[in-house]
């Protein structure tokens, strides 16, 4: 009974290592209009800088899904959110864009560690009944820090400069670090399992990993372009000024970690499976960037519930997907197929931001951007629709 209660205590130290892991980086899109204006920066340099701490984990993802294998949870995610935490405190240092972005980089780097290693921790704690809502619960972390961060980040920009977002960020990650070495434990029924065999990435010819792949990129992309364009597209189209822009991001995170939540539970009862789930997100992703691609999106109030739906579908879709991903695995292959996973959608990450910044800077308008989104998402519905 006390191991059974504890796996609530686990999953409460995975969320909120993911919460704070996060922070500064889910808090990007948020500080837009200031970093712009600080850094002189254009919408393309915006979407780089989101984009570098997610360049690393391509790679990172991988190595960190291997540890995983072989190593315990508890020093592979602690040491990974104590490099988050010191790469931020000496990029508060930077004297400029270029040294900011190089910072960043070795935030991603640290970073590799955290989704793959949270994502298993509470995978292997809970059993297929509870799994997809404990999943939920767990992922709605990045949200979640989102939240916190689009409400803290811009009001510290503004009181202190950009530097000082920084410093906020790398004592929050501080924070997750400790926390997750000091209160994570293995099941007891559990052991590590060393891995002999050699990495397959043959792997990616499964069925189930195209699934996975083909869905995760589509919605990363969804999820990144959101982020770095939202509060632009509502203070330059829909004319909010910037602290009421900032404000709707809040919102749109919110709805994204109740999304988690929800489409992750609706997951562990949906009679057609996870992966279902995650084409419903999909298709709810279609019908929102349609509509800002047309006069109703620049209406303020269409626009705000348009960006709610988006929180909710965009970034909630991540729920029902890794829990999809880590049922699907082989059970000595779990993080290594999560970090598989995670690092082919790395590619969406780290190409959206750059590629829809300039985009929306070579035509001067937002809906091209809102129009590739949308297309990218019904083609992956008609891929996986064959699969």
């Amino acid at each position: 009974m006390r191991t059974s209660r504890y796996r609530w205590v686990i999953l409460a130290v995975a969320t909120f290592t993911q919460a704070t892991a996060a922070f500064f980086v889910q808090g990007i899109g948020a500080m837009s209009v200031h970093l712009r204006r600080d850094l002189e920066l254009n919408t393309t340099q915006l979407g780089l800088l989101q984009s570098a701490a997610q360049l690393l984990p391509l790679a990172g993802l991988l190595v960190a899904g291997r540890l995983l294998d072989r190593h315990d949870e508890r020093w592979v995610v602690g040491t990974g959110a104590l490099v988050v935490a010191a790469a931020l405190a000496v990029g508060s240092t930077a004297p400029g864009y270029v040294s900011l972005l190089v910072a960043l980089l070795v935030v991603g780097a640290g970073y590799s560690t955290i989704q793959p290693g949270g994502s298993k921790s509470v995978a292997s704690w809970f059993d297929a009944s509870q799994r997809g809502l404990a999943m939920g619960v767990r992922q709605a972390g990045l949200p979640l820090g989102g939240v916190v961060a689009a409400s803290a980040l811009p009001v510290l920009a503004t009181a202190f400069g950009w530097r000082s977002t920084l410093v906020a960020g790398a004592l929050v990650a501080l924070s997750g670090a400790v926390a997750f070495m000091v209160f994570y434990r293995r099941p007891p029924d559990r052991r590590p399992m060393p891995d002999t065999s050699r990495v397959r990435l043959g792997l990616l010819r499964e069925p189930y990993m195209k699934k996975i792949i083909l869905s995760g990129t589509s919605m990363a992309s969804v999820h990144s372009g959101v982020g770095v364009l939202t509060v632009l597209y509502l203070h330059e189209v829909a004319s909010m000024d910037s602290a009421s822009a900032a404000l709707v991001y809040v919102a749109v995170q919110c709805a994204g970690a109740l999304g988690r939540v929800c489409l992750a539970a609706w997951s562990d009862r949906h009679g057609s499976g996870r992966h279902a789930c995650v084409m419903t997100c999909l298709a709810a992703v279609i019908i929102a960037m349609m509509v800002l691609t047309t006069p109703i999106g620049r209406s303020p109030v269409a626009a705000c519930l348009v960006f709610v739906w988006l929180g909710f579908f965009g970034i909630g879709w991540y729920g029902p997907w890794v829990a999809y991903a880590a049922e699907s695995a082989p059970p000595d292959r779990t993080g290594f197929v999560l970090g598989l996973a995670m690092a082919v959608s790395q590619v969406a990450i780290i190409l959206a931001p750059p590629v829809l910044g300039l985009l929306t800077d070579l035509t001067g308008s937002f809906a091209p951007a809102w129009a590739l989104l949308a297309a990218l998402a019904a083609a992956t519905m008609t891929m996986t629709a064959r699969l």
